[in-house]
């Protein structure tokens, strides 16, 4: 199948990208003689009224071949010396040359934009995660439905974030529905810097975030004190909350309304909780299975006098830690790697982090699902700003207050292409899922997916042209580039996920077709360009002899940039090939 979709996905590419010269040279008037995909033995042959159709065995390149002088002048008939290549208008010349990358530059916005066309729902503009120390810190809070920033109306999250990208620094009216209540407040976006992968491009975009995500944590406890009225009702950390008085719970803030709707009645409780099954299916893995409950909870009553305060959204929250001894498990640890620098402390599993080199900590870390880069305001995103420092943590159990040192570890390691990484991990984790979200329906879908398609195909040009650059300045190795069985391998694995992937490589793919045919170096587009340039110059065209010397230049460059990209392609998969080879010589 690999071998299939690999011929599939090349034949396409290079159709589309000599259909471009095929459709221009027809336009102008210019006579096609062969029409081929592939090169060497013809597999195919369609003879048309003046062109002839072919299919090449070998399916890595193509081509046109157009009625040209060259040294055959005699040979051409005088009625058709107006239809040969060489005596069009230079600018016709110029159009035809440059139609096959411009038709690999076209094709992926009609393949991304095939993809986009399936987005037909987006999440709603809710907010279901503040971050502390951003733009929305205490201005928004969880369960506030965003309706209109800066007058405009939104209608989901991703109009939400296009909304405050464009307005770092700006101070930005912000309409919410908060409890079925309109709410105006004012938020500044910062500017925050995104890096594009892979990070030694060094590619960086500029957007204002204000730091908020629409999905809403799971309705998963955490219990810091066992004299607590949760506790005694047999509730335990990371037990998942799934109804109160036979009323389905989904997220943490739907869990935090109800409870505070309780005046000190009874309430019972449904929960799943997490149980451990070390060295499960005969010793191969440790998994965990969920165990169903049920709790009978009295929070404590209401103080005198204490009512809902509208100047603090976050009541609830407070309000059930104090009353039933709930909060979020956002801050409870679940797994502790034995023999971490973490372990050695004294951090354990059920443990609650407080605070990290003195600082409180509100949020383990930022989900990059939820479109954010790591923040250095959540206590990961502060562990691995200053890797190389001790740092100082301190966490309670069971309500005593416990405190250790120690340093985040270091990793080093080296990919398929010989580069050599490091990075800093912090391997303790916490649990807290994500609620199923709902959706809101694409009001535009074809607008969407045609500017979608648009953005993506200017992202990939953007992205292979920066690699160029920096492999020009050495700031990216050369065995980055790839030859042909990469691209066997991009195919095979493509193809093997699904059409949407397979679609995706291809635009991909389509791009770097496109720009590398417009390099300046003869044989490609961009040297036939480059002549035409010097002609206009000139106001003469190149000489015959010029345009031989160049080929022959081009094709060494060529091959030699081949033969550079094969050997990387052998390096990589080295090991494979010498397995493979003794399987068929034992």
């Amino acid at each position: 199948m690999d071998l299939l979709y690999f011929i599939l996905f090349v034949s396409i590419l290079i159709f589309i990208h000599e259909f471009g010269h095929f459709a221009f040279a027809k336009l102008f008037g210019v006579k096609v003689l062969t029409f081929s995909i592939g090169f060497g033995p013809k597999l195919l042959k369609v003879r048309g009224k003046e062109t002839e159709y072919c299919l090449g065995l070998l399916p890595f390149g193509g081509f046109v071949k157009m009625l040209e002088e060259g040294k055959a002048r005699e040979a051409i008939l005088p009625e058709e010396r107006h239809r040969t290549f060489e005596s069009q208008t230079l600018w016709k010349r110029v159009v035809i040359v440059l139609a096959g990358p411009a038709m690999n530059l076209v094709f992926p916005m009609a393949l991304y934009t095939s993809v986009y066309l399936e987005d037909k729902d987006f999440l709603p503009p809710t907010v279901g995660v503040v971050f502390p120390g951003k733009p929305a810190d205490g201005k928004l809070f969880p369960g506030d439905t965003i309706t209109a920033v800066e007058g405009e109306s939104v209608a989901s999250f991703p109009d939400v974030q296009k909304a405050f990208a464009k307005g770092a620094g700006v101070p930005m009216r912000v309409r919410v529905d908060r409890d079925g209540k309109p709410v105006e407040v004012t938020v500044t976006p910062s500017e925050e810097t995104e890096v594009v992968e892979p990070s030694e491009l060094e590619l960086f975009e500029h957007v204002g975030r204000i730091g908020i995500a629409p999905t809403y944590p799971s309705p998963v406890i955490g219990l810091s004190r066992t004299d607590s009225p949760a506790f005694r009702a047999g509730l335990r950390t990371f037990d998942r909350i799934t109804a109160v008085n036979g009323r389905k719970v989904e997220t943490f803030v739907e869990l935090a309304r109800v409870l505070s709707q309780n005046k000190g009645d009874n309430v019972v409780l449904t929960y799943v909780r997490p149980v451990s099954v070390p060295r499960s299916l005969g010793g191969l893995c440790d998994i965990a299975v969920l165990e169903t409950g049920i709790a009978s909870l009295s929070p404590r009553p209401r103080a005198e006098g204490a009512v809902a305060r509208d100047d603090d959204p976050d009541w609830r929250t407070k309000d059930m830690l104090d009353r039933a001894g709930i909060e979020s498990a956002e801050m409870y640890v679940a797994f502790v790697p034995e023999g971490s620098s973490e372990w050695r402390a004294g951090l354990r599993a059920g443990d609650r982090i407080t605070h990290l080199d003195g600082v409180a900590q509100r949020m383990w870390k930022v989900d990059r699902r939820g479109g954010h880069a790591l923040d250095d305001t959540t206590m990961v995103g502060r562990l691995l700003r200053e890797p190389n420092r001790m740092h100082e943590l301190v966490w309670t159990r069971d309500g005593d207050r416990m405190s250790g040192s120690f340093q985040v570890r270091k990793e080093r390691w080296n990919d398929e292409l010989g580069q050599h990484y490091e990075r800093y991990v912090f391997r303790t984790t916490h649990w807290l899922p994500r609620a199923a979200s709902k959706t809101v329906p694409n009001p535009h879908p074809l607008v969407y997916a045609i500017r979608r398609g648009a953005l993506e195909t200017t992202n990939a040009m953007k992205f292979i042209v920066v690699g160029f650059v920096r492999i020009l300045q050495g700031r990216v190795s050369i065995a980055a580039v790839s030859g042909p069985i990469t691209l066997y391998d991009v195919a095979g694995d493509a193809g093997a996920k699904g059409t949407t992937y397979f679609v995706w490589a291809m635009a991909v793919t389509s791009v770097n077709l496109g720009l590398i045919n417009l390099l300046p170096i003869p044989v490609l587009d961009g040297g036939h360009l480059l002549l035409f340039l010097l002609e206009w110059v000139r106001r003469k065209p190149v000489s015959l002899r010029a345009r031989e010397l160049s080929s022959l230049v081009g094709m060494s460059v060529l091959v030699l940039l081949m033969l550079v990209a094969f050997k990387n392609d052998v390096t990589r998969k080295w090991d494979v090939i010498v397995l493979q080879v003794r399987d068929l010589t034992h």
